[in-house]
C-alpha cells in the first residue's frame, strides 16, 4: 500500500496529470493550448523561481533561517507592520516567493509575519501602482496600496490570534528529504553564510534545492494548466452581470468568482477597466484585484502541497477576509468621495 508520505509526494503530479487529462478529454486541440501555456508560464516565471529556490536553499544550509526566527519571535505587532509594509511595496507574488517562505517557515520563522508578507506583497509594488493609476484611476492605485498594506496586517493578526493551534504553530507538510533535520544530516550548528566552504553544508544545499526545484515546478505545472483552463469556463462577460453596482452580491461575487480569472498584475487591468465599462461595481473591482493577486487559483493550488491542509485553508480565509473588507471599504470611499 502506497505510504502517505508517497501520496504526499504525488500529489502535485496527479493534480498537473488531472488538468491535463482534462483538456485532453475536451479536445486535442485544447490539451496542446494548455500545455502550451504552462510551459510558457513556467518560463516566465523560471528566473524569479530560481533565484527563490537558491534563496530557499541558502537559507536552509547556512542557517540564516535560525537567525532570521530569532528576530522574528519579537513583539508579534512590530514584525507584522513590517511584513505587511515591506510586502505592500515589494515586486513579488505569493509563488515566486514560495520557496523562500518555505525556507523560512522550514527553519522555524513564526508564521504571522510570513502571512503576512505572503498575502500582502502579491497586490501590488511600485511598477503596478504606475500601471493602476494609468489604467483605472488615481483612486485604485492609491486603494490598491492601503488594501495591500491592511491585507498583511489582517492576515498576520489573524494568525497571530491562532498562535496556540496546530496549524499555525506547524504550518508545513511533514516530509522527509532535504529539509527534515531527523532523515539527514543537517548542517553544522550555528550560522556559516560561506556554505561552498563547507562541504557538509553543500550537501545540504544541494539536497534542498532539489527537492524544492521538483516540488514548485509539479506545482506551478498543474496550477498553470487549471488556470488556463478556469478561464476558458469562466469567460469575463458571464460574470459581469453578477458584480454590476446594483447587486448585493457584487462584491462576494468578485472576490470568490472572480479570482480564478485573474491573469496577472498587468493584464488583469484591462479586464477590471471592461468590466467597469460594463457596470461592475468600484468596490467589487478591488476586491477582484485584492482577491486575484492574494488568492489566485493558480497561487493556492501551489501552496496547497506545502501547507498542511488547515494552514492552507487559514491562508485561503485570511485572504479572502481581507479582500472582502477591502472592497467593502473601497466601495464606501467611493460611494463618500464620488
Amino acid at each position: 500500500m502506497m505510504s502517505a508520505l508517497q501520496q504526499l509526494r504525488r500529489r502535485p503530479i496527479l493534480a498537473a496529470g488531472a488538468a491535463l487529462a482534462a483538456a485532453v478529454a475536451s479536445s486535442p486541440t485544447a490539451a496542446v493550448e494548455t500545455l502550451a501555456f504552462v510551459v510558457r508560464g513556467l518560463l516566465e516565471v523560471a528566473p524569479v523561481v530560481g533565484v527563490g529556490l537558491l534563496l530557499a536553499a541558502w537559507v536552509t544550509a547556512s542557517g540564516v533561517g535560525d537567525v532570521t526566527a530569532r528576530l522574528f519571535r519579537g513583539n508579534p505587532a512590530t514584525v507584522v507592520v513590517i511584513a505587511s509594509a515591506i510586502g505592500a511595496v515589494t515586486p513579488v507574488c505569493g509563488v515566486t516567493v514560495l520557496p523562500l517562505m518555505t525556507g523560512f517557515l522550514a527553519a522555524g520563522v513564526p508564521l504571522a509575519p510570513i502571512m503576512a508578507f505572503w498575502l500582502s506583497s502579491p497586490v501590488t509594488d511600485p511598477g503596478l501602482f504606475a500601471a493602476t493609476w494609468t489604467v483605472l484611476g488615481p483612486a485604485f492605485a492609491v486603494g490598491k496600496t492601503v488594501a495591500a498594506f491592511a491585507l498583511g496586517l489582517i492576515a498576520g493578526a489573524g494568525t497571530a490570534a491562532l498562535g496556540a493551534t496546530d496549524m499555525v504553530r506547524h504550518p508545513l507538510r511533514a516530509r522527509r528529504g532535504a529539509a527534515d533535520p531527523t532523515c539527514r544530516a543537517g548542517p553544522a550548528p550555528g550560522y556559516g553564510p560561506r556554505i561552498w566552504q563547507d562541504p557538509a553544508r553543500m550537501r545540504v544545499f544541494r539536497a534542498e534545492l532539489l527537492w524544492m526545484a521538483r516540488l514548485v515546478t509539479l506545482c506551478l505545472a498543474g496550477a498553470f494548466a487549471a488556470e488556463h483552463l478556469l478561464r476558458d469556463l469562466l469567460p469575463p462577460d458571464i460574470i459581469a452581470s453578477a458584480v454590476g453596482s446594483g447587486s448585493p452580491y457584487a462584491i462576494p461575487v468578485a472576490v470568490t468568482v472572480g479570482a480564478p480569472l485573474y491573469l496577472d498584475g498587468y493584464a488583469a487591468l484591462p479586464l477590471v477597466r471592461g468590466l467597469l465599462e460594463l457596470g461592475m461595481a468600484p468596490g467589487a473591482a478591488l476586491g477582484f484585484l485584492v482577491a486575484g493577486s492574494a488568492v489566485s487559483i493558480w497561487g493556492v493550488l501551489a501552496v496547497v502541497p506545502v501547507l498542511r491542509a488547515s494552514t492552507a485553508i487559514l491562508f485561503v480565509a485570511l485572504a479572502v477576509a481581507g479582500s472582502l473588507a477591502a472592497g467593502y471599504t473601497f466601495e464606501g470611499f467611493w460611494a463618500l468621495f464620488t
